[in-house]
């Protein structure tokens, strides 16, 4: 089967030719019909995982997968042959990914099925990135009318972050260039502020002297994190993604929440699919690329990361 592996760490991706996985007991194959591009993918294959977890190599990139079932291994109770699966594709050993024409993920992992009218690409773009969003929007727990900043917004968990946030109640603010803004507005955000035309702590000061109640950042350094903090309410919250709040000052002014890693598994992507079944979230699906075109994409750039305006999803 074709696949996109690295042959060894920091090592440039390339497309190969892999044996078709079969699934063992408890386990099911999968026949992956779209894949979710993420900046994660290109930090596995340098090594991110790298004595947290065993790999095996070649290593066949690729967390978030949508396909078909096509045969299931003995115990298997959940899934059936035939039925539309989306879910995450990382257990271990690390290196049997969904960037693959097939790939093996064992039923009790993050996997879930796929709701009717729900398509596959825009399925595959769910599972890191809208799971990391829902977490924050767990986490932090709006109120109605409150004030959140996210940072980052129009990348692939800013996206989901703007809707989710703008479902609980708040009133949110998204950092967004000025050709991007609209997109905020149509996907729930009350403004946006153009961090290319003024820094983000003068354009939000001006805007609301009276601070926030929430920030959420996902790309800032710690010193350009510490700097918005100062405009968070007493007693209000912040979050970062890239781990770069100080949780020791936070807690100082009673402030709440932190560095935050996604733990989030199948419940919650199963309540992000709803959502989308619904109408109520919109899967921003930025680009769509083919398999074959899929080691240039990773290797050339981070999807979804910063300055992005929402997910790449690769076409198998």
């Amino acid at each position: 089967m074709r696949a996109i592996v690295v042959r060894d760490f920091g090592a440039t991706p390339e497309q190969a030719d892999m044996p078709k996985p079969e699934p063992g007991p408890g386990a099911v194959l999968v026949r992956i019909e779209a894949a979710g591009v993420n900046p994660f993918d290109r930090k596995m294959a340098d090594g991110i995982l790298d004595g947290k977890l065993p790999h095996d190599f070649p290593m066949i990139l690729g967390v978030d997968g949508a396909g078909t079932v096509v045969a299931t291994g003995t115990g298997v109770s959940r899934f059936e042959i035939g039925q539309r699966v989306v879910g995450k594709f990382l257990t271990p050993p690390v290196g049997h990914g969904c960037f693959a024409e097939y790939a093996v993920v064992p039923e009790k992992a993050t996997l879930v099925p796929i709701p009717e009218g729900v398509p596959i690409v825009t399925a595959a773009a769910l599972p890191t990135a809208g799971v990391t969003a829902q977490d924050i929007v767990d986490a932090a727990a709006p109120q109605s009318g409150q004030l959140m900043l996210v940072v980052g917004a129009t990348g692939g968990v800013g996206s989901f972050l703007v809707q989710l946030a703008n479902l609980a109640g708040a009133q949110v603010i998204a950092t967004a260039r000025n050709d991007a803004a609209d997109q905020m507005i149509r996907l729930g955000a009350t403004e946006t502020i153009d961090y290319r035309r003024a820094p983000i702590t003068t354009a939000l000061a001006a805007a609301h002297p009276e601070g926030i109640d929430i920030l959420v950042d996902l790309v800032s350094p710690p010193e350009a994190l510490a700097e918005l903090t100062a405009l968070v309410r007493d007693g209000g919250s912040v979050y970062s993604t890239v781990f770069a709040a100080d949780e020791q000052a936070l807690a100082a002014r009673g402030i709440t929440g932190g560095n935050i890693d996604s733990k989030g598994r199948a419940p919650e992507l199963a309540r992000l699919l709803n959502h989308v079944a619904e109408g109520d979230v919109v899967v921003p699906v930025e680009t769509t690329v083919p398999l074959n075109e899929a080691a240039a994409v990773i290797a050339g750039r981070a999807a979804n990361g910063p300055g992005a305006r929402g997910k790449t999803v690769l076409t198998i």
